[in-house]
C-alpha cells in the first residue's frame, strides 16, 4: 500500500523520552543511530512531522535538584534547534508546527513530565512557558507538591492547592494539560477545573489491559466529553498483562479500535512512549510509523479518520489551547 497518505498528513507524537538520550551522553540526536528509537534522521524518515518531548525528572532527583534537572533536558532541546535549525524548530504556536512542515523540519513539543520541576513555584511555571514549554504532565507516579501519581492512587488524593493554581496558571498561560500518569481524583479534578481541553498523551484502554496507568472507559469519555484528546502507546506493559515481551503491533491496534469505538475518531492519537519503554518489534522505531497508517487504510479506516489520528486531533487541542 502506497505511503503518500501518511507523509501527506500532519504526524503528531504524543510523548517520547529522548531527550534524556543527549542528556546522558549516549547520542546526539542530529545523527542517526541504532539504538534508541528517535533521532531526526529517523523522525523524517518515520513521517513524523512533530513531537512531543518530555523533560522528565528521574526519582533521584525529584525531591532535590527537579527544577535544575528538568532545565537541563529543555537545554538539550534548544541546542538542538540552535545547532541545527534548518532542521529542528521548538514549537511555540500551532504556525510554528504547520510551518516547520511545510519547510520539512522537525517541529519539537516541550514539555515537563511531573510538577517535581516547578518546585512548588508557580513563577517556574511561567519561566518555563517562557522557554518554549507547551505542555505539562501534572505527574510521573509519585506524590509532589501538585498532585498524586498513579503510584499513590490509594491515597485517594487529587489536586493540591498548588496543583489547582498551577491548572489555573496552564489555562492563562495556553500550556496543554497533560493527564497521562496523574491519580483518578487527579484526572477527575482536573476535568471539573480546566476552562480548556486536556490531554492523556499516552494512556491505553484499561478494559483490555487492566494497568493503574490506563484509562477507564468513563475517564476516557469524561476527557472527550471536554473536547480533549487520548494517546495510544506502544508500551508493552499497557498493551498487554499476559506476557507482555510478546505484544505485537495487533495489540495495540486493537487499543486503538476499542477507543475509538468508546470516544470517537475526534478524541484518539498516538504517544509512542519511545525510549521509555519496550515496544512491539513491528514498531521498533520512529521509522515504521507509516506501518500504523498502511493497517489502518487495510482495516477500512477513511483518510479523514486516519489524519485525525495521526495529528489533525492533536493540532485541534493545540489551537484551542495555546494563546
Amino acid at each position: 500500500m502506497s505511503h503518500a497518505l501518511h507523509f501527506d498528513a500532519l504526524v503528531i507524537d504524543g510523548h517520547c523520552d529522548t531527550i534524556g538520550e543527549q542528556l546522558s551522553g549516549k547520542r546526539w540526536l542530529g545523527d542517526r543511530a541504532e539504538e534508541g528509537h528517535i533521532d531526526l534522521p529517523r523522525l523524517r524518515e518515520g513521517g513524523i512531522d512533530a513531537q512531543f518531548f518530555a523533560c522528565y525528572v528521574p526519582v533521584p532527583y525529584q525531591r532535590h535538584g527537579a527544577a535544575t534537572h528538568a532545565m537541563a533536558r529543555l537545554d538539550q532541546l534548544h541546542l538542538l534547534a540552535e545547532r541545527l535549525p534548518d532542521q529542528f524548530v521548538i514549537a511555540r504556536t500551532a504556525q510554528d508546527i504547520g510551518d516547520a512542515k511545510a519547510a520539512g523540519k522537525i517541529a519539537a513539543i516541550a514539555g515537563l513530565e511531573g510538577a517535581e520541576a516547578l518546585d512548588g513555584e508557580i513563577g517556574l511555571l511561567r519561566q518555563f512557558h517562557r522557554l518554549g514549554v507547551r505542555n505539562l504532565g501534572l505527574a510521573w507516579n509519585f506524590r509532589n507538591a501538585a498532585c498524586d501519581g498513579v503510584s499513590e492512587r490509594r491515597s485517594g488524593g487529587g489536586l493540591t492547592e498548588f496543583g489547582v493554581a498551577v491548572v489555573q496558571e496552564c489555562n492563562r498561560l495556553g500550556i496543554t494539560i497533560d493527564v497521562s500518569h496523574l491519580a483518578p481524583a487527579g484526572v477527575a479534578d482536573v476535568l471539573s477545573l480546566s476552562e480548556d481541553p486536556i490531554i492523556a498523551s499516552h494512556s491505553n484502554a484499561f478494559a483490555l489491559c487492566d494497568h493503574p496507568r490506563n484509562l477507564t472507559d468513563d475517564q476516557m469519555t469524561a476527557i472527550a466529553a471536554k473536547g480533549g484528546v487520548i494517546g495510544v502507546t506502544f508500551v508493552n506493559s499497557f498493551l498487554r498483562r499476559e506476557k507482555p515481551e510478546e505484544t505485537t503491533l495487533e495489540d495495540m491496534l486493537e487499543h486503538l479500535e476499542y477507543m475509538l469505538a468508546v470516544v470517537g475518531e475526534d478524541h484518539i492519537a498516538i504517544g509512542s512512549d519511545f525510549d521509555g519503554c519496550t515496544t512491539p518489534v513491528e514498531i521498533k522505531d520512529a521509522t515504521t510509523y507509516p506501518r500504523i497508517t498502511a493497517r489502518l487504510q487495510e482495516g477500512g479506516y477513511g483518510e479523514t479518520t486516519i489524519r485525525k489520528i495521526l495529528g489533525g486531533n492533536f493540532m485541534r487541542v493545540i489551537k484551542r489551547v495555546w494563546k
